[in-house]
Order: C-alpha cells, then sequence, then structure tokens
C-alpha cells in the first residue's frame, strides 16, 4: 500500500494498538515432540484469544525467501522491507543508543570461536557473557592500528554481540558480510560489492586480520563475524506515516534500535519478562501505541532447544490476562518470522498471528499454532500489511473515495 495514501486516511483518535512480538515464534513439526513449539505449549490464554479473533498466516517478506530480523520488523511496522532495508549493524548501534554520524559505516560483530585451521566451530562463541564482551571489545580497541586515518569504535552490545565503527571520509557500506551463516567454514573475506566500495573493504580486511592476532589467546570469542555493513540514514516516523504516539518495550538492544529509527520512544529499563509486561501496564495511559518484544522465543529456537523455546510460548502465555485486563482496542499477538528448533536458524516458513478488536471478524480457528491458523479470516498476507489492518480496526482510518 502507498504509504501516502494511508496516511492521507488517517483520522485522529485515543484507541490504544498492542503488538506482542514472539521473535521466532514460527516453527515447523518435529515429529519426536509431537508437532510445532506452538501446538505443543500449553498456552490456554492464547488458544481462547485466537477463539474470539480474526487469525491467519504472516509472510514477513515473500514465499521462500528466510527473513533477517530488521526486515522483517520493519514489515511489521509496516514498512516495505525492500525499500528500508537496513545493515544489521545500524540497528544493532541504534539500540545501545550509540551516535551516529553520516561519516561512520557500521557493522555488528559476532564474536566466534574458530578452530585452528580457521573453521568456524561456534558462531556465537558459546553466547559468551556481558563481561566477557566488554572485556574483548575494549582488548581489541586497544591494540587495533588500521593503515589509514580513520577511527575504530567497538562497542559491547550483549552476549557475543558487538558493534563496529569505522568513522571518516569517504567511506562506503556496501560490503558483503564475513559471516559464513553456518559452522564448519572459514569466515568469508570481505568484499565490496561496487567499486567505490574497495577501499573500505581494504580496511575491513585489516581489521579482521588484526582482530585474529589479537584474540589468538582467547579460548571462545577468538574471531569476528561481521554482519550488516551500512551507513546511518532517517526514517519517517510512525507518528508521521500513521499519527501514533509509540513505545518500544524490548530488553534487547537491537529491537530497540529498529523502535528507534521508526520514532518510537524506547525503554531501556526492562530485562525479563516480567519486566515487560509490567511496563506495559505502567505506561498504558500514556501512549496509543505498543511494541512488546519477545526474545526468548528466537534465541531457544536458533539453539534448537524446541521444549526452551516451547517454555518460553507458556510463560508469555501466563502474562496474556494481565494484557487483556487493560482493554486495548486492539491486540496483535504473531513474531517477526519463523526460527524451527528443528532447523536452528530464521526460516521462511509464514507464521500465525491474532488480531483481536471489538470489530474482528470471528473465525472457526480456536487454536494459536501454524496449522489452525491456517483457516482463519485473515488467510495469508505479507507482513507488510499488518499496521493498515490493525488502523482499520482501531478505527484510525476513514473511508477511501466519495
Amino acid at each position: 500500500m502507498d504509504p501516502n495514501l494511508l496516511t492521507g486516511l488517517l483520522t485522529p483518535g485515543t484507541s490504544k494498538i498492542v503488538f506482542i512480538i514472539l521473535d521466532g515464534v514460527g516453527g515447523i513439526q518435529m515429529e519426536e515432540k509431537g508437532g510445532t513449539e506452538l501446538q505443543v505449549a500449553r498456552k490456554p490464554n492464547l488458544d481462547q484469544l485466537a477463539e474470539v479473533s480474526s487469525c491467519g498466516l504472516l509472510e514477513p517478506v515473500s514465499p521462500g525467501i528466510t527473513p533477517g530480523s530488521g526486515p522483517s520488523h520493519f514489515a511489521i511496522f509496516g514498512y516495505d522491507p525492500f525499500q528500508f532495508n537496513i545493515g544489521r549493524g545500524i540497528l544493532e548501534a541504534t539500540g545501545i543508543d550509540f551516535p551516529l554520524t553520516e561519516r561512520d559505516v557500521v557493522a555488528r560483530i559476532n564474536y566466534a570461536t574458530i578452530d585452528k585451521n580457521g573453521k568456524v566451530i561456534d558462531r556465537r562463541a558459546g553466547r559468551i557473557s556481558n563481561e566477557t564482551n566488554e572485556r574483548i571489545c575494549r582488548k581489541l580497541q586497544g591494540s587495533l592500528r588500521l593503515s589509514r586515518e580513520v577511527e575504530v569504535i567497538i562497542e559491547p552490545v550483549r552476549e557475543h554481540r558487538a558493534v563496529l565503527v569505522l568513522r571518516g571520509e569517504g567511506l562506503r557500506g556496501e560490503i558483503e558480510d564475513t559471516d559464513p551463516e553456518r559452522e564448519g567454514i572459514s569466515p568469508l573475506e570481505p568484499k565490496a560489492l561496487i567499486p567505490e566500495a574497495e577501499g573500505t573493504a581494504d580496511l575491513v580486511r585489516d581489521f579482521v586480520a588484526q582482530s585474529r592476532k589479537i584474540l589468538a589467546d582467547e579460548s571462545r570469542a577468538n574471531m569476528v563475524l561481521l554482519r550488516g555493513f551500512a551507513k546511518h540514514t532517517r526514517y519517517p516516523s510512525m507518528k508521521e506515516r500513521y499519527g501514533l504516539n509509540a513505545l518500544a518495550i524490548a530488553a534487547y538492544p537491537m529491537y530497540r534500535g529498529i523502535s528507534r529509527l521508526v520514532g518510537m520512544t524506547v525503554l531501556s529499563s526492562v530485562s525479563t519478562l516480567a519486566d515487560e509486561f509490567k511496563a506495559l501496564a505502567d505506561h498504558f495511559a500514556d501512549y496509543d501505541f505498543f511494541f512488546l518484544h519477545i526474545k526468548q522465543t528466537d534465541s531457544r529456537g536458533e539453539d534448537g532447544n524446541f521444549d526452551g523455546k516451547v517454555a518460553v510460548i507458556e510463560e508469555v502465555d501466563r502474562y496474556l490476562p494481565q494484557v487483556r485486563a487493560l482493554k486495548p482496542d486492539v491486540l496483535v499477538v504473531t513474531g517477526d518470522h519463523s526460527t524451527p528448533a528443528k532447523m536452528r536458524s530464521h526460516s521462511w516458513h509464514p507464521l500465525p498471528i491474532i488480531l483481536y478488536s471489538q470489530y474482528c471478524l470471528v473465525d472457526p480457528v480456536k487454536k494459536f499454532d501454524e496449522v489452525s491458523c491456517i483457516g482463519g479470516a485473515l488467510g495469508k498476507m505479507p507482513s507488510v500489511q499488518l499496521m493498515p489492518l490493525a488502523l482499520a480496526h482501531a478505527r484510525r482510518l476513514t473511508k477511501f473515495g466519495a
């Protein structure tokens, strides 16, 4: 949908919209477990909500395309994921509120473990502690010396994730990732995607080579993998596009970064599910759009931890009555993409969605899972169409045409 068309239909209101996003919630069946994670989970509150709602499946980007977290979240917020595709580094940097400039090229660092032959044996270095992450960032920062006049800034994010900022004149972000996205092979060479980026790619090669030497004595985080090179730019805010005063409640920095890029107010004081759901209640009177992000479903899926992912879904289910007691005008429960524990990675599979409103078309769906929601009133739709539907159910859109 043309965002200008949507903006022209906006009407002022006081209705409240809540998006509960269980990151990576979608799955596929594991025969030995008896179904998908959602099918196996005991979730009476989510299932009861599905019974009185419109349900369906979301296609994060396009059929067969496995999305990253950036484009899949932009799509949920109604931003075309192809037009607004952004590097992971920018998301991580904004997530920790790092002040970027137009002179910066940014990438996400994954600290990883390589063996004596240079093969990646753990892309996440055993999910090292935040304290270890900070120590290694300081170690690199104090030892790196690049070959030309460029400032190097390394900032810790969380666990194995950090941010690399190259600050200088004439830098370009069109550089391939060095993360091979799987184990058992060597990190990739940082290659320029356009001739103008060749000088920056040389700097990145120098950074990677020096980092490997500096970290050689580390037992786990002895290599850097780089993802999502990009330069900073401004994006239209949710206030500008939808007239919404939006609040993001997210424990992980990257999702706070996505939220900042689209103009949300971001809470940085939450760390547990209990914190997040309490924050929703505490701030419910102050905003009219709420993005509540649950990271653990994705983490457990990436770890191949089927039972752990089930446990997170069940924990979220226990908090759902607190959300419904707030009486939001629109309540959406879904994810950004699928992360099946069977695959231990993001996947292309569509994921289920519940959309509740007093104006929704209640369908026959009785359970919140991938198979049940196939028969829902929303059908299968691109994630980018979710925001217009939420606005309509919140009575925030007027009639189109005479």
